[in-house]
């Protein structure tokens, strides 16, 4: 799909070279205030106040923001305008950086900095997300060119932020303030930095009914519901058993630096996930559903290896393990953001990203719900778990693959329609 030039909203905005950055660098920051926290679950372990299950709900508290700022984040700015949309998401970053600066032995502060760090992320991602895509095209940049750069801003900040808060708390000093500190000053960058970015979409003078634009269109597209929700959960269940659980596991095999490791493993599966995401575009195919197709292979490999490593409590499997689920992380990011470019229109392109985005962050309850599950039923261990992600992933891939064939056979069918193809990205 290609984004339609102009709306009896929409102005033309500016085309200078780099204009896309500032949005970039705001997507990046609160990628980054989003995912600083993960390597610091195990020093909130480690100080024994909180138990594992709730240290383990902290990672998905955030969801709690993240959510409704997509949901109704992005239908706004199709209606408001970008900038209006998107300005409070580095505001948010840093009130969430405070706030769990300030709390580090309270339940509730950490949660309520959690949660604001989540509005911040879901902001960015599905207004950030349109905005950045929309730059891009006015530039006359290629197709797909936006989605890769907002899914490598985003996998960027996670990496990266999760890299520094990991070293500046194994080693820095005050490792509960300084890891949030950095975050703070990176929001307020970004904040001035973000009013310079051209505007592409203006409120026009015939806007409808507020509920009208709170509706999502495109959620019961087929080809929605059968190749790109099964995919989406995967995204951040995948980042989430890599950077979150399997250095739970090996924590008494990395005594001497448990935080630098869980450190690690962000860094390995979220660069894994960063340098995979061109690689995926490239391999996009929509005649055959290529990029969802080679996600959920992957990620059942990568699954297949986190069993391993909890079987076996080697330092080197596990690494593996988070290089693999990282490649599953970004290929089901990057190929379900296309898929949702192909299937969005002009005027709902925001809301049905916010949904993807919203079904992706389901999978940051994976990590809690294992926790629960070996808290309470002790037989059932963390190997027989990831065995099951196996076959949950393979039968994700059976629905993807059905799905995919039933959506190019009714397109077939329709008058018309025999010598056309599924729209497919002109960028190869």
């Amino acid at each position: 799909m290609t984004l339609t030039d102009q709306t009896s909203v929409e102005k033309p905005a500016s085309s200078r070279p780099g204009s896309w950055t500032p949005v970039a660098a705001a997507l990046f920051t609160a990628a980054w205030g989003g995912n600083e926290f993960t390597p610091l679950l195990v020093m909130y372990r480690q100080q024994g106040e909180l138990s594992a299950v709730a240290i383990d709900s902290l990672l998905f508290t955030y969801v709690l923001g993240i959510v409704p700022a997509l949901l109704i984040g992005g239908p706004l700015s199709d209606r408001y305008g970008r900038r209006p949309l998107m300005l409070p998401a580095p505001v948010f970053a840093g009130l969430g950086s405070l706030l769990l600066a300030l709390g580090p032995h309270s339940l509730a502060l950490l949660s309520v900095g959690r949660v604001a760090s989540g509005v911040a992320l879901g902001l960015s991602m599905a207004v950030g997300g349109s905005w950045l895509a929309e730059i891009s095209h006015r530039n006359g940049d290629r197709a797909g060119v936006g989605a890769r750069r907002a899914a490598m801003s985003l996998t960027a900040g996670f990496g990266v932020g999760a890299g520094i808060a990991g070293v500046l708390a194994q080693w820095g000093p005050w490792p509960t303030v300084t890891p949030y500190a950095v975050n703070i000053a990176l929001a307020c960058i970004a904040l001035v930095a973000l009013a310079g970015a051209p505007e592409t979409r203006y409120r026009g003078t015939d806007r409808g009914r507020l509920a009208d634009d709170l509706r999502i269109t495109g959620v019961l597209n087929r080809r929605f519901l059968l190749v790109v929700v099964p995919v989406a959960p995967w995204v951040f269940g995948a980042a989430a058993s890599a950077y979150a659980v399997i250095p739970a596991l090996m924590s008494a095999r990395t005594a001497g630096a448990p935080i630098a490791f869980a450190a690690l493993c962000c860094v390995l599966g979220l660069g894994a996930g960063f340098g995979i995401q061109s690689l995926g575009r490239r391999l996009d195919d929509p005649d055959r559903a290529r990029g969802p197709v080679l996600a959920l292979i992957v990620l059942a490999a990568g699954m297949a290896l986190a069993a391993a490593a909890a079987h076996t409590l080697a330092v080197w499997v596990s690494l593996l393990a988070a290089i693999v689920l990282g490649c599953g992380y970004g290929m089901a990011m990057i190929a379900g953001l296309l898929e949702v470019q192909r299937i969005a229109g002009p005027h709902n392109l925001a809301g049905l990203t916010a949904v993807f985005y919203s079904v992706t962050y389901l999978g940051f309850a994976v990590p809690v719900i294992l926790a629960w599950i070996s808290e309470n039923r002790p037989a059932i261990t963390y190997t027989a778990m990831f065995g099951v992600g196996v076959i949950a992933a393979l039968v994700c891939l059976a629905i993807v693959v059905a799905g995919h064939r039933a959506d190019r056979r009714i397109f077939q069918q329709r008058p018309g329609a025999a010598a056309c193809e599924i729209p497919r990205t002109t960028d190869r």
